[in-house]
């Protein structure tokens, strides 16, 4: 499924990058670290969604050899088996079917032949080779490995048929990310999906939350370096709730972004409409808030989604 993790990127900071231009000039300058590590973020969570996406649905559509309805200008070029595990070598070259980003590079998705993915606890690794993507003319090439874990068992697409009511995946790993001035620099993520509602009716409603811990940080979904090499750290300390309904957008949750050595901390809640108010009665969002702060100066703006 291409619906999984797709509007994540949106509410994990990725905003940010195009908001703040409407900040006066010195909060704009007092935020450019986290302007460009935001821009980053929404390449570096594009290219490792693209990839995850395309995992699932080959998982989720069994071990069959031939006859995989494949993504957009991706190959299958092996099925390989070798002792207890089954490799699948995607390689890409064009446009996603949505054509809004540009694939090039391979993945291998690997698990045991007796782990099927619907069973709790079983687990695949998908390793990223040169996996490069360009979107919004912004391009990273990534290298990397990530474990992807089915904690609850059961399908994504089964969900609302009576008898699944609650599908948990765990993703963790990190990637090697190039950008595109040739700074390298490792990503972690340690990320849990909980998807509820019904697949059949298109009311999914996707929950996330961050697992992972380093240097005095818990509940982190990714943390690593900027360009700069800089640490940042990017904590969910409320879920977020992202409602296919909604378009994916995210509904609730708030998360807080890091990076002590600029002394740059920003807040984003997410669930407001378009008078920059909380969303009621279920309604869907059309904005998020960001709350930054550097040193002793703060500010507080309103970003589209």
């Amino acid at each position: 499924m291409k619906t999984e993790l797709k509007k994540l990127a949106i509410v994990l900071i990725a905003v940010i990058g195009i908001g703040l231009t409407g900040c006066k000039k010195d909060e704009k300058t007092n935020t450019d670290s986290m302007e460009q590590l935001s821009k980053d973020q929404n390449t570096v969570q594009c290219a490792s969604d693209e990839g995850l996406n395309d995992a699932n649905d080959i998982l989720e559509q069994g071990s069959r050899g031939r006859g995989y309805k494949l993504p957009c200008n991706v190959t299958l070029d092996t099925v390989v088996i070798n002792g207890d595990t089954i490799r699948y070598t995607l390689t890409y070259d064009g446009l996603n079917c949505l054509q809004n980003v540009i694939r090039k590079g391979v993945i291998i998705v690997k698990k045991k032949i007796s782990d099927s993915w619907k069973t709790a606890g079983a687990k695949v690794y998908v390793q990223f080779i040169n996996f490069k993507i360009t979107k919004h003319a912004r391009t990273v090439t990534v290298n990397g490995m990530k474990a992807f874990e089915n904690v609850s068992g059961g399908r994504v697409v089964d969900l609302g048929n009576g008898t699944t009511t609650s599908v948990v995946h765990r993703v963790s790993g990190y990637l090697d990310a190039t950008f595109d001035d040739g700074t390298t620099r490792k990503w972690n993520i340690a990320r849990q999906l909980t998807f509820t509602g019904n697949a059949s009716t298109q009311q999914l409603i996707l929950t996330a939350d961050g697992f992972g811990s380093a240097n005095g940080y818990s509940n982190l979904e990714t943390w690593g370096d900027t360009r700069k090499g800089d640490a940042f750290y990017s904590q969910i300390l409320t879920s977020i709730s992202i409602k296919q309904a909604c378009a994916w957008d995210p509904a609730s949750g708030v998360l807080s972004i890091s990076i002590p050595a600029d002394d740059i901390k920003a807040t984003i809640t997410a669930g407001y409409d378009v008078n920059d108010k909380p969303i009621t009665n279920g309604d869907c969002p059309a904005k998020v808030k960001l709350d930054w702060e550097k040193g002793s100066k703060t500010g507080t703006i309103y970003l589209p989604l």
